[in-house]
């Protein structure tokens, strides 16, 4: 069986996170072949591919989203959307009501009317759209900027509707964006199944990524949030099934309107031999060394982690600290972080890049997770699986994780703390960072958590089961 695995922002460009977890899923299924469906943000990085592909995934589709830059438009159009066209690009736009895939295809898969997305912008029926959605819902806010704003959000969905859409036996996106919408495309064109599985909540994500940007201003953020949270119920709505990696975020999909028949919960799962070799903690001369495996971008917080070992270092003078991830994808963030370290005159600080991580593990003391948005982060998983504690924040599955849930009685493996209180943070550090016996308590209960749980066994079985289902309906 094909199945195209559909990644935006990921796989196999980003290493970590849900590119591994990507990764795993292909190897531990070498009966199917996969083809990779991948949305990326800058052709720039077209065949920078971070992982060796497994023989069974037999090709990769890459789309970059600035390559609309190259896109042209045959001038000024008059009339060239019918009643139902105008009203699906209405529902686009607007939000509010579900949107149809079969109306949406009729438009953006009719290549002999629309040879490029700027075809549809260019035209008086997406004006008058926007016109009439302007004085509905948005009349408070500036017209041209409004419709700026629009032709910004839309023409990168339009784009990618309008690219060759690969052929496969069953569709699997990663998440509910734009991957979500090209697979939803895909199983309607095709008349194949299409599952997600969404780590963390995207639409959820993308809010906490706008409220803090500086490119969305004012009431415009608001324009852009509704928009994601549109483009995720779309997603939800076509989905023959969604799986998702913990009860928590099963829940907000069916705040979000998702039909809760359709939900399963597949947890994620780490190699438990790699790490193997790693006993318990021990007691050791030297300084208290606190890790994280981490990319360095926003969404992880660094600063806030660097902010709480400001304070460590008041009380463990000698502590160390080991940021353990690549710090390419966005140079400056990495360069906020250096500034931090440099204006803050935190000594032992030492950012590594990518590394093995099960080489690193057995120098850690005491793991982090200082995430302001996550799922069920593998980080901590495989932290577990070499008897390491953490201390995260209360984000995705980290409570979970961290202090099991009704079922379990082992006890905590760490601490959780919120999101950004980096004295909270830096209190769990100290508390842990000085007792020896606590740390080594809280790392055994994780490895304990992780092996009744969370092996990587167990997803492989659960994905080759219903991977099976469409296999006897093909």
């Amino acid at each position: 069986m094909r199945i195209c695995l559909l990644t935006e922002g990921s796989y196999p460009y980003v290493v970590g996170g849900v590119s591994s977890w990507c990764q795993m899923l292909i190897q531990g299924l070498p009966q199917h072949e996969f083809y990779i469906y991948a949305v990326g943000a800058e052709s720039k990085d077209r065949g920078a591919f971070k992982y060796k592909f497994p023989p069974n995934l037999k090709g990769i589709q890459e789309e970059f989203l600035d390559e609309i830059l190259g896109q042209y438009s045959r001038g000024m159009q008059e009339n060239i959307l019918t009643g139902k066209e105008r009203e699906a690009i209405y529902d686009l736009v607007m939000g509010g009501r579900p949107l149809d895939i079969r109306k949406l295809s009729s438009i953006f898969r009719n290549r002999r009317r629309f040879k490029s997305p700027l075809d549809i912008f260019m035209s008086s029926d997406f004006f008058d759209v926007i016109q009439q959605v302007y004085m509905e819902k948005y009349s408070y806010l500036p017209f041209t900027d409004f419709f700026w704003t629009m032709r910004s959000m839309l023409l990168p969905l339009l784009y990618l509707l309008q690219q060759d859409l690969p052929e496969a036996d069953v569709y699997h996106s990663v998440a509910t964006g734009y991957c979500g919408v090209i697979g939803a495309m895909a199983a309607e064109v095709y008349h194949k199944p299409f599952i997600i599985t969404e780590h963390g909540i995207y639409s959820r994500e993308r809010e906490v990524e706008i409220i803090k940007s500086d490119w969305a201003k004012g009431d415009f953020k608001s324009v852009w949030i509704n928009y994601f949270y549109n483009l995720a119920k779309l997603a939800y709505k076509t989905a023959d099934r969604v799986y998702t990696l913990f009860e928590h975020n099963a829940e907000i999909e069916q705040d979000l309107g998702c039909d809760p028949q359709k939900i399963g919960i597949v947890p994620n799962g780490v190699h438990m031999e790699r790490f193997a070799s790693i006993g318990e903690l021990q007691e050791h001369d030297g300084p208290l060394t606190i890790g994280a495996v981490v990319r360095v971008v926003p969404i992880k917080d660094i600063v806030t982690l660097l902010r709480a070992f400001f304070l460590v270092k008041a009380e463990i003078p000698d502590a160390r600290l080991v940021i353990m991830g690549g710090y390419e994808e966005d140079r400056e963030y990495y360069a906020l972080c250096q500034q931090t370290v440099s204006m803050l005159g935190i000594a032992d600080v030492e950012f590594t890049g990518s590394v093995n991580v099960a080489e690193y593990l057995p120098k850690m003391d005491l793991m982090m997770l200082s995430s302001i948005s996550e799922g069920q982060p593998l980080a901590v998983l495989e932290g577990f699986a070499a008897h390491r504690p953490f201390v995260t924040t209360d984000v995705g599955c980290c409570r979970e994780l961290i202090y099991g849930d009704s079922t379990d009685d082992l006890g905590a493996a760490g601490a959780i703390v919120a999101p950004m209180d980096f004295e909270a943070m830096a209190k769990e550090m100290i508390r842990l960072g000085k007792d020896f016996e606590l740390r080594r308590k809280m790392g055994n209960i994780g490895y304990e958590r992780t092996k009744r749980g969370y092996t990587y066994e167990h997803f492989i079985a659960r994905y080759r089961d219903i991977y099976e289902i469409y296999m006897q309906e093909a």
